[in-house]
């Protein structure tokens, strides 16, 4: 798996760093994560993990969205 013009721009600080570099950033791209819950703390974790470039990210949650759940579960809105 190899990594686009843009995605070598995109993550160009990891790409910088020893412990990551290119051959990290492809790992990261092929990986796979599945988040069992979508709340205060899955919501912003997905955000952060798909801008650190995992390639697939799963999220379960057995709750339904709220409106007084968009405070803290910031991946979902209003529309």
């Amino acid at each position: 798996m190899s990594l686009s013009h843009e995605e070598v721009q995109r993550y160009s600080r990891h790409l910088i760093m020893p412990e990551v570099g290119m051959e990290g950033q492809k790992k990261l791209k092929a990986a796979s994560v599945l988040l069992i819950g979508a709340g205060g703390l899955g919501s912003p974790l997905a955000m952060y993990l798909a801008a650190a470039g995992i390639g697939r990210i799963g999220l379960v949650d057995y709750d339904v969205v709220d409106y007084t759940n968009l405070q803290r579960q910031i991946i979902h809105g209003t529309k």
